[in-house]
């Protein structure tokens, strides 16, 4: 498997079985010469049997995370080709069309650091305060430092392994890619993450029905996703997952106990290792909050919607960008009404796609002070001079309708309206329920086209 956003290969087919092109990084603001390449690249791609995604359609990880394989090896051209399922390793643009054409590549495999995850979440903690629980621990250990000079980075690359097994509850696949996507910012060389065959047996019966979809609104090539969706069935009927090895060895193992995390941990200004807790910056004043990237999904989006739902039309603290991660969860966003509350609320909502996650297209005000869901913060990446903080979705909704961050009590009192929500918020896009997706994918006859 293969992820791509540009590929310049003289060859007549992919060898990979799977090879993915988007145009995440350009669709919003295209230069003239992005304009060109959205309507040559595509045919370049499926004419060669890789599947082309649309301008507009979203960032590439967020779909390409629900083609694969429990047992896929794969890799693409940006550092977030990372998921919770298989393992992927990111590789420059020159490798990546290396192993699209030959279906292989050279790997090295490094050691590994666990990271185990136990016991339960305390209230008002998200997946994103694990997120930044794990360089917060490193940090406590004398493992990771933030000063450059010198720097210790213990996951600087390694293969992060986040073992789920003493979590109480079953995380889905949808908030696991929340951990192995931010792998990126750690350095580490790629991630793998325990999951039951049950969360992985329901994710994969959601995606076939997605790429039967994806035929049926003509998306190409139709026989690499046909079969793609014959090797997920073959999964289905006999289902095992890879486990490491009871005697495996770890560069350094952590323990994280849950019930140790009962505030929400941030990555400071401008460095996404320099991880502290909400009470040790409570206040600062913020004038910009991001909510989007490949580290949201839907559940982040209704859980802004709830808050800015009692605000004020117009009375936004902070301005406010929202850009869900695919068509799919604008599409039902929209359908659930929540676009009309962002709208009244003073939000920009912004294409599906990276937008100011990248920096390179919209930007925020220069010098000043944010809270992004982004998955870095690294100096002017955002905005000229901004200072980034990097959040949940949870605190930054809360910190745009307040204006500054707020004390763990403040934030607190929020949380505990969206956690009485959660089984409505957290909804995540099971396709196989959907009828206006299986209406269409139960029309597309797998078998004849491959």
């Amino acid at each position: 498997m293969t992820g791509v956003q540009t590929c310049a290969l003289p060859i007549l087919g992919f060898s990979a079985d799977l090879v993915m092109q988007s145009f995440c990084h350009t669709a919003a603001y295209p230069k003239p010469v992005d304009v060109t390449t959205h309507h040559t690249l595509p045919d370049f791609i499926m004419n060669r049997g890789g599947v082309s995604l649309r301008p507009g359609d979203g960032i590439i990880h967020s779909w390409l995370n629900r083609m694969l394989l429990p047992d896929t090896v794969g890799t693409g051209g940006d550092s977030h080709t990372r998921f919770p399922i298989g393992i992927s390793f990111p590789a420059g643009s020159g490798l990546v069309a290396f192993a699209a054409a030959t279906g292989v590549m050279p790997l090295d495999m490094p050691e590994s650091v666990l990271v185990k995850f136990k016991g339960k979440m305390q209230p008002g903690i998200t997946l994103r305060d694990l997120v930044h629980a794990i360089p917060y621990v490193a940090i406590q250990a004398g493992d990771l430092t933030v000063e450059k000079k010198g720097k210790k980075n213990i996951f600087n690359g390694r293969i992060l392994e986040i073992d789920l097994s003493e979590m109480e509850g079953d995380l889905t696949v949808e908030q696991a890619f929340e951990l192995s996507d931010a792998s990126a910012e750690r350095s580490a060389a790629g991630c793998s993450v325990t999951l039951s065959e049950k969360a992985v047996a329901e994710y994969l019966t959601s995606n076939i029905t997605m790429l039967k979809w994806m035929i049926a609104e003509g998306y190409g090539d139709a026989r690499t996703m046909a079969r793609r969706v014959e090797a997920m069935q073959k999964w289905l009927d006999n289902p095992s997952l890879i486990k490491a090895d009871a005697d495996a060895e770890y560069a350094k193992v952590y323990e994280i106990d849950l019930s140790e995390i009962k505030e929400p941990i941030l990555c400071c200004p401008n460095d996404p290792d320099d991880a502290k807790l909400l009470s040790t910056v409570a206040g600062d004043k913020i004038d910009e909050v991001f909510i989007g990237s490949c580290m949201t999904n839907i559940g982040h989006f209704r859980a802004a919607g709830k808050l800015l739902d009692k605000v004020e039309g117009g009375s936004l603290a902070t301005r406010l960008w929202l850009a869900p991660p695919t068509r799919m969860d604008e599409h039902q966003l929209m359908e659930e009404g929540y676009y009309n509350i962002y709208g009244r609320a003073g939000a920009r909502t912004e294409m599906p796609g990276c937008s100011l996650c990248m920096g390179n297209q919209a930007r925020v005000a220069p010098n000043t002070t944010c809270v992004s869901t982004s998955t870095r913060n690294f100096p002017n990446r955002l905005g000229q001079g901004a200072n980034v903080y990097l959040a949940s979705a949870e605190l930054a909704s809360v910190a745009a309708v307040m204006g500054k961050l707020p004390t763990v009590a403040e934030y607190m009192e929020y949380a505990q309206k969206i956690d009485s929500m959660a089984g409505d918020i957290y909804r995540y896009m099971n396709f196989d329920k959907m009828g206006e997706y299986t209406d269409k994918a139960d029309k597309i006859s797998v078998a004849q086209l491959t």
